[in-house]
């Protein structure tokens, strides 16, 4: 896991070595091990390590071909380079490290751009193809590992993270309001290929891209697609899930240095650990895993870990820290993240690798991908539920929605007539005129916002049609959101700690088997994630396995921003510059701010969206 600046002078002219150096220098937290630069006339790339793979000076980056052809940087890990090692021997290839950045090397060299469609891992990387007079660069399947460009027509920047463009003089330091409209009114974050700052934008997730070298062209593509996967029923559906996640997990456990497991004691982590202690015991590992976690009083799922510790026999360390102590590390966690982010929750992420670093941990297995695949949230239900009543299956829907009320609560009219409604708006929603009259509505209730100033509701974006059925849901959830924002958090969360994050629910074949999979093997009756659970029958504790809430390390912000967090976001709200910087109207969220202490109602997520962004956009400059 690395980190990586690759900089192209488009007129021609030399690459200069300390602008590069001075933006490698800000995220040398990606990669503490060695560092690396290679000027080649108009390309300059540079690099930041952290070993996992071939802990030896052999995986130097940026690494070059023999014959000078190809030189990458690279950040991620192919997780089968094992075996495409073994493939591409047979081919003629001979091999000095026994890493996978050489082994991707190769794979270009010998397959070119389609090499990709081999490639089970997370990463993103650049290529110097001198022969091609091409930079070549792709991020996975899903944007597990970041790229950031920005170009001004005179020289084009690819890096791991927005700071270490923004190190460039070159780059302009304007925000984007699109980005702050869409957070502000409509707590959206990641789900665009923009940034909050002007110019720079992500490289999409399951895309490739050229930049010729000669007059500056750019050409991106996708070389994958989750809608060009073909819906397919599998009787056996669970003995095959079952036999791909634990081959995901022995692919992800692939490490030189020591590997460990956050656990929340939900159905995703709680799978992981297990499969992952069955994996130490089958290579013969004395030392026990260490899996970590954090608890609010209010969500303790205590009972739930504790099973899963007496299967596996892992170690537990607890994450201890006050609302406090959570709180005044925000400013950090913020620069780390380069944008704002959607929760406290990220915080105790961020703290979660920390105390996994202390412990010696560097590679670390969690269960971010699940509920976007295999339908985890439980607004997905209301989605089924449509679908079938779109279909005609009215019996059906009435039968599930009694047997969701009976396990969670709830009313069954309730939940059909906001189905009815549901499928009454998606159909209305493809009338132009009916689309049109909701989006004016939609500013209108924006500028009624008393917090945010109404200049910002016009830089609001459309709205266009969208699909509800399960699966164009599903689709949406994973290449736009939330699964890029919780990708990012992750990322920078880890990575502050140069520490390498794992998902091996986002082994591309599993999401490929969730994609083909009917609806009903995600949801059925109470159950989210069908599959998984069937899947996990005598692989996990039972009672994880059949427990139908759903936590995953949440925070009591709530009751804290009325409690011991007050002062700290008054003092936020009254600083004299939040005036200063416009966007947000300091009276109104100081009386929305007493109300929420009162308890008349909660603010919780306008103030901590409205205080976090004013700490963000104070260090960001």
């Amino acid at each position: 896991m690395c980190g990586f600046v690759a900089v192209v002078e488009l007129t021609g002219r030399p690459v200069e070595e300390m602008p590069l150096r001075r933006m490698l220098a800000t995220i040398v937290h990606r990669g503490p091990d060695d560092a690396g630069v290679a000027i080649d006339g108009s390309v300059g790339l540079a690099f930041r390590r952290l070993s996992i793979l071939d802990l030896s000076p052999l995986g130097h980056q940026p690494m070059e071909t023999t014959d000078g052809h190809l030189t990458i940087v690279y950040n991620g890990e192919i997780y089968n380079f094992v075996e495409l090692r073994a493939e591409l021997e047979k081919l003629g290839h001979a091999f000095r490290s026994t890493g996978d950045t050489e082994v991707l090397l190769a794979a270009y060299r010998q397959w070119g751009p389609e090499c990709l469609a081999r490639l089970n891992g997370m990463w993103s990387f650049v290529i110097h193809d001198r022969l091609r007079g091409v930079l070549f660069g792709s991020r996975d399947r899903f944007g597990i590992k970041p790229m950031y460009r920005w170009t001004n027509g005179r020289q084009a920047i690819f890096a791991s993270e927005i700071k270490a463009i923004r190190a460039s003089s070159e780059v302009p330091r304007d925000l984007n309001p699109r980005a702050c409209a869409a957070f502000f009114h409509e707590s959206r974050l990641d789900d665009t290929t923009e940034t909050f700052f002007a110019g720079i934008e992500k490289v999409p997730a399951g895309h490739a891209f050229e930049l010729d070298l000669h007059d500056g062209g750019y050409r991106s593509w996708a070389y994958w697609d989750l809608a060009a996967i073909a819906e397919a029923d599998d009787a056996d559906a669970p003995a095959t899930f079952a036999a791909l996640f634990e081959d995901a997990v022995r692919l992800h456990m692939r490490s030189d240095v020591p590997v460990g497991v956050t656990l929340s004691g939900g159905l995703d982590s709680t799978a992981i650990l297990c499969a992952a202690a069955r994996e130490r015991r089958r290579a013969g590992a004395q030392e026990p895993l260490m899996a970590f976690c954090y608890f609010d009083p209010k969500f303790d799922e205590r009972r739930y870990i504790a099973d899963t510790l007496a299967q596996t026999g892992a170690r537990l360390v607890e994450l201890q820290m006050t609302p406090t102590q959570l709180w005044d590390s925000l400013p950090r966690v913020l620069a780390y993240q380069d944008e704002p982010v959607h929760s406290m929750t990220a915080l105790v992420g961020f703290h979660l690798y920390a105390l996994a670093a202390a412990n010696g941990v560097k590679v670390v297995l969690n269960g971010q991908g699940a509920d976007e695949t295999l339908a985890g949230y439980g607004s997905y239900f209301h989605d089924y539920w449509y679908q079938l009543v779109r279909g005609g299956s009215f019996r059906q829907a009435a039968n599930e929605i009694n047997s969701h009320v009976a396990a969670h609560g709830g009313s069954p009219r309730r939940h059909a007539a906001q189905t009815l409604r549901h499928t009454v708006q998606t159909m209305l929603g493809g009338n132009r005129a009916y689309r049109a009259a909701a989006d004016r509505r939609r500013r209108r209730n924006a500028s009624a916002e008393a917090w945010i100033e109404p200049e910002l509701t016009r830089h609001l974006g459309e709205t266009g049609v969208r699909q509800m059925h399960l699966r164009a849901v599903l689709e949406r959830s994973v290449v736009d959101g939330p699964l890029p924002l919780y990708l990012r958090v992750e990322d920078r969360n880890s990575m502050a700690h140069s520490i390498e994050a794992r998902l091996p629910f986002l082994d591309y074949r599993l999401v490929s088997l969730a994609f083909r999979l009917p609806a009903r093997w995600k949801l059925r009756g109470p159950w989210n994630k069908h599959v998984l659970r069937e899947a996990m029958r005598e692989r996990i504790p039972e009672s994880v396995r059949t427990r139908v809430d759903k936590m995953g390390f949440p925070t009591s912000s709530r009751e804290w921003f009325r409690g011991p967090l007050y002062h700290r976001l008054k003092e936020v709200i009254h600083d004299r510059t939040f005036r200063e910087q416009g966007m947000l109207r300091a009276d109104a969220l100081a009386e929305a701010l007493e109300m929420h202490r009162r308890g008349a109602t909660s603010h919780a997520g306008k103030l901590f969206a409205a205080a976090q962004f004013h700490l963000w956009r104070t260090q960001a400059g």
